[in-house]
């Protein structure tokens, strides 16, 4: 029988609870001091860790301060600077057409509406929930890999498109929320709920999720018992 939306809501309610308490401090990896920092931060951690980002955007950010100092970049030099980030052409192209919007569009300044973010050259949903959330305390839920394996595999929401899956999460979880579960997903997907083997036997809300793929606790050697028949190799002396 199908989960019914109000049990899907309780359900969500008390795992977000448990990994809260497993997370406490789950917020952004990703360093910033300004919402155009975590802007480009965002960008660049497209297929990259958060730690080569930050150990990038420590060296960049000095430098460019404004949206306009990002407008000006050449786009070689750009491309050099943040090569390590990986896809860095296509990165540096969306991170000057951004900036060159915003000095544009809004006097260089980030603004504050998802519909303005996305209109930004480079900037999808996900990267515009991620600075709404973080930069600006707006409630919003950042779909990133984490958030669209683990939420599904909680029975959470169900889809190959990560709108979907955000529009689904949006109807579970309570707006206030959104940011906060984004961080809790996205920590848990890195610390326990692995692409490939999740760590289920120490999962916090293993006894919530409907997940069938489950993985057990393995055997060491020690533990497995001996086929039977099975003849044991007498010791070598010592030599």
């Amino acid at each position: 029988m199908a989960e019914s939306l109000p049990a899907k809501k309780v359900r969500a309610r008390k795992i977000m609870s448990r990994l809260a308490r497993v997370y406490p401090d789950a917020r952004t990896e990703l360093r910033f001091s300004t919402p155009l920092e975590l802007l480009v931060a965002t960008i660049l951690s497209a297929q990259c860790t958060d730690e080569r980002v930050n150990a990038v955007t420590a060296e960049l950010f000095p430098r460019y301060r404004r949206a306009q100092d990002w407008a000006d970049v050449a786009l070689p030099n750009l491309e050099r600077e943040i090569h390590s980030t990986g896809f860095f052409r296509a990165k540096a192209r969306s991170i000057v057409g951004m900036a060159k919007a915003l000095v544009e569009r809004h006097g260089g300044e980030v603004p504050r509406s998802l519909d303005e973010l996305v209109a930004l050259p480079g900037v999808g949903r996900k990267t515009a929930n991620v600075v709404l959330g973080n930069a600006f305390g707006i409630p919003a839920l950042a779909v990133d890999t984490h958030v669209f394996r683990v939420s599904q595999r909680l029975g959470l929401a169900r889809g190959d498109d990560p709108e979907v899956i955000h529009d689904q999460l949006c109807l579970v979880l309570p707006r206030p929320s959104w940011t906060q579960a984004s961080h809790l997903l996205i920590l848990h997907g890195r610390r326990v709920c692995f692409a490939r083997k999740p760590g289920c036997p120490t999962c916090p809300v293993v006894a919530l999720c409907p997940w069938s793929g489950k993985t057990k606790a393995g055997k060491t050697k020690a533990e497995k018992p001996a086929k039977a028949g099975a003849r044991r190799r007498p010791r070598r002396a010592a030599s």
